[in-house]
């Protein structure tokens, strides 16, 4: 009973657990050496301060270290004080906790997959968040996902990059970023210490240069488009109304299957696609025209959630329907989202509309930073005409 009261006191200390949440920025003494330090960002750590006996520093004067313990989330407080009662022991023997403690470091695989975890709410869709994960599990984690987070160095990171940097540059790019954050988040919990090395391969320009290619989507000249809208009037697959619609719309293909009726003001004939569905991060209005009411106004005696409902009852049409669609009438080398470049040509060239009405169309940010915040009107109105006569060209209703 005795040894067991003094253990206890050893391993008691000044904190407690809500101070442990609670506390702000600094460093926060618990007694025996052991500290919480919070970062000035939230982030939350253990440390503690040893001195060895017996070792000396190159000034001479007992060897005092600091060791990190851990983040606060992932290592209790109980936890830390075990793990520094550990580190005294060592100390106290005049070993080294740095070559002799037990550590509990998590591989970069359960690192990564934390992460993934933790940012689930901020991925604009399910689709992104799986692709963060896919690019680590397919390039990363064959190599180093079963190694300690603290044994990563350089030569680790170059292995993921090099075999795909000139084959694959923009899934590399993509690897270079996500890895980069996983190691700096093991860095902010305790487990590394040090420059991360993902940007040291960077700086180091060690590997090639690489001019990116621009990807344009593939895009029907707008001479064709009234030909090629005709034969798809003809058809009654919800693939082909909602190919119509996306035509006419100049809007992108997730923007127009997730469109909800909700969404859709018949008194303004006005649809207005949210932020979280747009690849700027902005709501934005789209004028109706009549052609496009045409196309959907018969939907709704489906009664679905969905505008363009697919196979499943109250679920959106997939994403490969309308390209799919393209394949079965033959028509090659040209995308869905080409057809948003058909439009901007013809604007341009045909149209003669001004370079903002044509933008806005498309939901592009123009001009500057500061010219953005200046700019409080979406010119809907001056849109509304120019996607009029769109229609009216597109559908053949006033010749071309």
């Amino acid at each position: 009973m005795k040894r067991g009261i003094v253990a206890f006191v050893m391993i008691s200390g000044k904190l407690t657990k809500r101070a442990v949440e609670k506390l702000g920025p600094g460093r926060h003494g618990d007694g025996n050496g052991l500290y919480l330090v919070v970062d000035p960002s939230g982030a939350r750590r253990w440390i503690v301060r040893v001195t060895v006996k017996g070792q000396r520093n190159r000034q001479g004067k007992p060897l005092r270290t600091d060791f990190g313990l851990g983040g606060a989330d992932i290592v209790t407080l109980q936890e830390a004080r075990s793990r520094a009662l550990e580190f005294r022991r060592l100390a106290k023997q005049g070993l080294n906790p740095r070559y002799n403690a037990k550590k509990e470091i998590p591989t970069f695989e359960e690192i990564a997959r934390q992460v993934h975890i933790d940012r689930l709410p901020t991925w604009k869709n399910d689709k992104h968040g799986q692709q963060w994960i896919n690019t680590l599990r397919d390039y990363a984690f064959p190599k180093l996902g079963h190694l300690p987070v603290d044994g990563i160095g350089q030569p680790e990171v170059l292995a993921c990059l090099s075999p795909i940097w000139t084959a694959k540059p923009e899934t590399a790019r993509r690897l270079m970023q996500r890895m980069r954050v996983v190691l700096e988040v093991a860095k902010s919990k305790g487990f590394r210490q040090g420059e991360n090395p993902v940007n040291e391969v960077k700086n180091a320009d060690v590997l090639p240069k690489v001019k990116a290619k621009v990807r344009h989507h593939s895009a029907m000249p707008w001479q064709e488009v009234p030909a090629f809208y005709a034969d798809v009037r003809k058809r009654s697959a919800m693939a082909a109304k909602a190919l119509m619609f996306t035509c006419l719309a100049g809007a992108r293909t997730g923007e127009v299957l997730g469109m909800r009726w909700k969404e859709i003001d018949f008194d303004d004939n006005l649809w207005t696609c949210p932020a979280n569905r747009m690849k700027t991060d902005l709501e934005h209005r789209v004028p109706l025209t009549d052609e496009m009411l045409s196309i959907i106004e018969p939907l709704k005696a489906l009664n679905s959630e969905f505008v363009f409902e697919g196979q499943k009852r109250n679920r959106p049409l997939s994403n490969m329907a309308m390209l799919m669609l393209l394949r079965r009438m033959k028509i090659e080398g040209v995308t869905v989202h080409g057809f948003r470049s058909t439009f901007r040509d013809w604007a341009s060239e045909y149209a003669h509309a001004p370079r903002e009405i044509a933008e806005m169309s498309l939901a592009h940010r123009i001009g500057s930073a500061v010219e953005q915040a200046y700019a409080r009107s979406d010119l809907l109105e001056k849109r509304r005409e120019l996607l009029i006569k769109w229609s009216e060209f597109v559908s053949g209703s006033q010749g071309s």
